[in-house]
């Protein structure tokens, strides 16, 4: 398994161990008020940074949808929050290509190291 496999494949792992233990980032409580200070990254690594961050993505993703879905079916939201959470989750989806693309590029550029 490759290593985009691997993190791909960790995406529902990840809303597994939310829901179970109310994690937000692995290993730590999630509060959305608060970023992590410096002291709370450096006791973190950087997989479970990286898959974190995949995972609040998804949770940004699947909040979109709920809210297009409660607009399609009649419930009681704004047009502008069904916005605001639909373009909230395009931002976060690109800019997690983007880091994607980088690290395979990254990568691509190590394997072309000649020893």
């Amino acid at each position: 398994m490759d290593g985009i496999s691997y993190l791909y494949g960790g995406v529902g792992r990840i809303g597994q161990l939310e829901a179970r233990q109310g994690m937000g980032r692995i290993g730590f409580k999630m509060d959305p008020d608060r970023p992590m200070t410096a002291a709370e990254i450096k006791k973190t690594s950087f997989k479970d940074l990286l898959l974190g961050g995949i995972g609040e993505v998804n949770m940004m993703q699947q909040r979109a949808d709920q809210a297009v879905e409660k607009l399609m079916t009649g419930g009681e939201i704004g047009m502008a929050e069904v916005l605001t959470a639909v373009q909230k989750a395009d931002i976060a989806f690109k800019m997690m290509m983007q880091m994607r693309n980088k690290f395979v590029q990254a990568y691509q550029e190590i394997q072309n190291i000649r020893v």
